[in-house]
């Protein structure tokens, strides 16, 4: 089958890959020319595990190009997938702009009947819209002779772990006007290479497919409030959260996925799509009172770490050097949109706080975002980051920062302190080598011997 994908960011990269490893051939359109050569020459701009490989091999093989001219996408496409960005507008809301430009493009330039399904995240009744773009183009064409129809089909990926979820997806959703219809049908075979072991497409209509993708994301996020929020009652109550982590993880009705309480969560999904969904309901005159607890509760618990540090320290951190460890929003990924880590260098930085940043994936990034900051200074490595520090900040639970020399890092760390934002240290551990910790959710335990 041949497929068009308008955009080459995280979504529309991954499944483009993956598809064309299936055999599909695929047509990735983008505006940016740089970008376009890059991938052409096995540069991929974004991290992710298993996913240059697939690119390069693919495009070799010829079943995966890159190209920015537009009406060569529309024409090679059987099924054109709208896969750009939806970036936040100041109230929330997700900026469409990107995708009904694609959606005029398709109907400016087709020549025959084609079948486009909105991939990007996209709030409901937006397949409504693209579809009303498209037949807008080609009727003042004067083309009446042509079709379009549209469907919606989320991508449910976790970043870090997209390929594979791409590759063995747990269900596949597709929302269609008729069910039964030939793009259902044209969407059952593209994805029959992952659909063998057992049935995981759901065909449903097409906005509650919009809806299914934000109402997924928003309920994971507020399992992660909740427990943030479970949390820090633990710490005031002197109760240890980790032990009341795996008291109701071990519930099958809740279960552990998602109830790691932690500094906030952050990424290019879940903050967006919780303030879409509160766009959403106010728009339809309803007030999401639920979800904007959990944006609330978000956004506060990005500075529990900082307050911790404020605690110790004192509010004016002048003279004062911190180690950095981890910067993406989560392991195994270069993002650092809405990261809780750039929530604590922020406040560091404006406290009048040294901070040496260090992630195994995230330094480029951080370098555009911050550029030559004063007070920030970018390390090779986790070791280097610890130069000169007074205490250790650990934001991101990458494996490499698990299980460090506890030894050097009482010897090297000026005030042998560790604020740990994501709870990957065991209290008596930490004690047990002359250090103090301080988690989320947890009592600090005194160094031994103190």
């Amino acid at each position: 089958m041949q497929v068009t994908i308008f955009g080459t960011g995280y979504v529309g990269l991954v499944l483009a890959a993956v598809t064309a490893d299936a055999g599909h051939k695929v047509t990735c359109i983008d505006i940016d020319e740089k970008k376009v050569e890059g991938l052409r020459n096995g540069v991929v701009p974004i991290y992710e595990p298993g996913l240059e490989p697939l690119i390069i091999r693919n495009h070799a093989a010829g079943r995966l190009m890159f190209s920015t001219d537009a009406r060569e996408g529309v024409e090679f496409g059987e099924i054109i997938f709208i896969a750009v960005g939806t970036p936040p507008e100041e109230d929330g809301s997700a900026d469409l702009s990107h995708v009904l430009k694609v959606a005029s493009t398709i109907g400016a330039t087709m020549e025959t009947d084609k079948i486009v399904v909105t991939k990007s995240t996209v709030p409901v009744g937006t397949a409504d819209k693209v579809r009303a773009e498209i037949e807008r183009e080609i009727a003042a064409r004067d083309r009446t002779d042509l079709k379009v129809d549209v469907a919606s089909n989320p991508e449910f990926l976790k970043e870090g772990a997209a390929v594979i979820d791409c590759q063995k997806p747990d269900r596949i959703v597709i929302g269609v006007t008729n069910p039964g219809s030939t793009t259902e049908q044209m969407l059952r075979e593209l994805y029959a290479p992952f659909n063998r072991n057992h049935e995981k497409i759901i065909v449903m209509d097409v906005r509650s497919a919009e809806m299914t993708k934000y109402a997924a994301n928003c309920l994971l996020a507020t399992k992660i409030s909740f427990m943030n929020e479970m949390a820090n009652l633990a710490e005031t109550l002197g109760a240890d959260i980790e032990k009341v982590r795996l008291g109701i993880g071990s519930d099958p009705r809740i279960g552990y996925h998602f109830i790691y309480p932690g500094a906030g969560y952050g990424g290019s999904c879940f903050p967006k799509d919780v303030r879409a969904l509160i766009s959403m309901a106010r728009e339809a005159n309803y007030e999401p009172l639920i979800m904007k607890a959990v944006e609330g509760r978000n956004e506060r618990q990005k500075r529990v770490i900082f307050d911790k540090i404020a605690a110790r320290f004192g509010s004016d951190l002048s003279g004062r050097t911190f180690a950095l460890w981890g910067l993406a929003f989560k392991p195994n990924t270069d993002d650092m949109r809405e990261a809780p880590a750039r929530a604590v260098l922020d406040a560091l930085l404006a406290a009048g706080a040294t901070v040496r940043a260090y992630d195994p994936k995230a330094m480029d990034e951080c370098r555009r975002i911050y550029g030559d900051r004063d007070g920030l200074v970018l390390c090779r490595s986790q070791e280097d980051a610890l130069t000169g520090a007074d205490a250790l900040v650990v934001m991101t639970e990458w494996k490499e920062f698990l299980s460090p020399d506890f030894t050097h890092l009482r010897k090297t760390l000026t005030e042998r302190v560790i604020f740990d934002g994501r709870n990957v240290y065991e209290p008596a551990t930490i004690a047990r080598h002359g250090l103090t910790l301080h988690a989320i959710g947890r009592t600090t335990e005194k160094p031994a011997g103190t």
